[in-house]
């Protein structure tokens, strides 16, 4: 299959670009620049140029395509608001070059927009929030409208996605411990998140790409939940810094932005998209990853 890759040269997606040429595919991925152009390259793909905010060309490359994985997004959080809404019109876009068809679009979204009132893992099968709640809901609202529509879009949520040199949303966790000289976590940090491998992610787009269903979205945990103390003591040992519990009126002083999230109990089950996709994770969990990873280079 001829596959065009947004976020081709990201995290997820250096690793999801050689998962699908080892699999047989004909992948084209998007680069902005010239050094990501020469890793695509060294990859095996083939690259278009160009910015994932450019609809035109954007439009171009997915009418070309024969299935659409969609990755690319702007995680800087000085305006989250507006990278969002970006990506709705990106999804759109992609979208609507491929109206009409069977070929497939795997939007990329996040466990954390599925919020659990029980304490139980969420599910694939559990609605998101809106993007007035949680702006980076856009890009699933695209997906819905897209869906609605009668288009062969899945979604893929994401936890956070790890290996030893990145760990999503931890990094401002490890970021902000050198900042203030502590690691601390709130409370009795029994507040989770879910994680993958980096690996393991790539290859269950891979799999969706080639089993998933219309209309489906898709999990990518291989943890359900791992707590928040957990992940703390670890980054104590590889910072060699003091470990200590917040109260949740000292965390604005501590995380600062992140202090609202810092205290989300947000575990993930991928329980259902193992049986549809017949997907086993094997990467090392997200503990493993903290104690082997690089504290001089976070």
């Amino acid at each position: 299959m001829k596959v065009f890759v947004t976020g081709a040269t990201g995290f997820v997606g250096s690793f999801l670009v050689p998962e699908l040429i080892g699999a047989g595919h004909d992948v084209v991925g998007l680069s902005r620049s010239d050094a990501g152009a020469e890793a695509l390259t060294r990859a095996g793909a083939k690259v278009r140029r160009g910015d994932v905010n450019d609809l035109d060309a954007l439009r171009a490359a997915a009418a070309a395509a024969e299935g659409v994985i969609h990755t690319a997004f702007n995680h800087d959080t000085s305006d989250l608001k507006q990278h969002a809404e970006n990506d709705r019109r990106v999804v759109a876009t992609l979208g609507a070059a491929l109206a009409g068809t069977d070929r497939p679009l795997i939007v990329t979204s996040a466990t954390g927009l599925v919020t659990s009132a029980t304490g139980e893992p969420v599910r694939e099968s559990d609605a998101h929030a809106t993007s007035a709640v949680f702006p980076r809901a856009a890009s699933e609202e695209a997906a819905d409208a897209l869906i609605a529509e009668g288009g062969n879009v899945m979604v893929m949520r994401l936890p956070q996605v790890h290996d030893t040199r990145r760990q999503g949303r931890i990094r401002w966790h490890i970021q902000i411990a050198k900042e203030q000289g502590r690691v601390a976590y709130v409370g009795a940090g029994r507040n989770r998140v879910p994680a993958v491998h980096v690996s393991d992610a790539a290859r269950l787009f891979r799999l969706a790409l080639e089993r998933g269903e219309a209309g489906a979205r898709y999990h990518a945990v291989a943890e359900e939940g791992v707590s928040l103390r957990e992940i703390a003591e670890v980054i104590g040992v590889g910072l060699k810094l003091p470990v200590e519990s917040i109260t949740p009126e000292e965390a604005p002083g501590y995380y600062g932005w992140l202090a609202q999230l810092a205290q989300l109990d947000l575990p993930a089950s991928g329980a259902g998209t193992r049986r549809q996709l017949r997907w086993d994770p094997t990467g090392p969990d997200l503990l493993t990853d903290l104690h082997e990873a690089d504290y001089d280079a976070a």
